[in-house]
C-alpha cells in the first residue's frame, strides 16, 4: 500500500478519498484536537469529486466535438472545434489519475449518450435535422481513442485536422 504522499504524487483523486476516510475515521475514535474534523472530511473528499465531476465533463465536451466534426460537412466551425478537442485532451492528461480513469471508462457510454444529445441539437441547428440523425445511437469512441492526440474521426468535409 502505498504512503499518503506517494499517492497524493499519484492519484490525487484517490488520494482526496483515502484522507476523508481517514478524518471521519479520527472523528469516530473522539480525537480532541482543534481540526473540525466532519466538514474537514467533506471538504477533502468534495476536492476529489470536483476533479472527477471536471474530468468527466472534458469526456462529453469531447465526445461532442468529435462527432460534430465526424458528422458535420460544414467547413466554418471545424478549427474551432478541431481546437476544442485539443484544449480538452490538454486538459484530460493533466487531471486524469488511475482512479479517476477508472470512473470515466465506467460512465463512458452515459457521457456518450449525453454528448451525442449536445451534438445532434447544435448540428440540427447548423446543418439540419438528416445530419443530427445520423449520429450514431452510442458513438464508438474507446477512452484510449478519445485521449490520443494523434487520433482524429474520418472527417465529414474531408479536410485534414491540425
Amino acid at each position: 500500500m502505498k504512503n499518503a504522499a506517494e499517492l497524493y504524487d499519484e492519484d490525487f483523486y484517490a488520494w482526496t478519498q483515502d484522507q476523508a476516510a481517514s478524518l471521519r475515521l479520527l472523528a469516530r475514535q473522539r480525537w480532541n484536537g482543534p481540526l473540525d474534523l466532519e466538514n474537514l472530511s467533506e471538504e477533502v473528499e468534495d476536492l476529489g469529486h470536483a476533479a472527477k465531476n471536471a474530468c468527466l465533463s472534458q469526456i462529453e465536451r469531447l465526445i461532442q466535438h468529435l462527432l460534430k466534426l465526424e458528422y458535420s460537412p460544414a467547413e466554418a466551425p471545424r478549427r474551432q472545434w478541431q481546437l476544442t478537442i485539443h484544449d480538452a485532451r490538454r486538459e484530460l492528461h493533466r487531471q486524469l489519475t488511475p482512479t479517476i480513469r477508472r470512473l470515466v471508462e465506467t460512465e463512458l457510454p452515459e457521457l456518450a449518450k449525453a454528448a451525442r444529445r449536445a451534438a445532434a441539437l447544435e448540428l440540427a441547428d447548423q446543418d439540419g435535422e438528416e445530419i443530427a440523425k445520423r449520429l450514431p445511437p452510442l458513438p464508438d469512441y474507446s477512452l484510449d481513442r478519445l485521449l490520443d492526440e494523434e487520433w482524429w474521426p474520418a472527417l465529414a468535409a474531408d479536410t485534414s485536422p491540425m
